[in-house]
């Protein structure tokens, strides 16, 4: 399995950032796919997950600001995440697996948000 993240790389303030994470070699329709973003002052940070069957998980301490979906016909799990600040500055992963594993991880998209 494959993952590739793309987005922006840079975005200003109060802006809406969307980011999309490609899998190939494996079906998203079986797996959970989730977005991990690390920052220099906070370390690894779970953000958000889908299920296979389409169930979403959200970290809570983002107030409503994430949401993740999928199109399972592209291989694509996309990432938005509104009113972004300076603290949302950080590199971006996908990560691919089952409900207690991370088996594969994509690169990462770096992200910068400033004006």
């Amino acid at each position: 399995v494959h993952l590739q993240e793309s987005g922006p790389g840079l975005v200003k303030p109060s802006q809406t950032l969307s980011l999309t994470c490609t899998v190939s070699g494996g079906p998203i329709s079986s797996a959970y796919c989730d977005w991990v973003r690390q920052t220099r002052g906070k370390g690894l940070e779970w953000i958000a997950r889908i299920s296979y069957s389409g169930t979403v998980y959200v970290d809570p301490s983002l107030n409503n600001r994430a949401s993740i979906s999928k199109d399972t016909s592209k291989g694509q799990v996309t990432l938005e995440l509104s009113l972004v600040t300076p603290e949302d500055s950080a590199r971006y992963y996908c990560a691919y697996g089952t409900k207690t594993s991370f088996e594969t991880w994509g690169q990462g998209t770096q992200v910068i948000v400033s004006s």
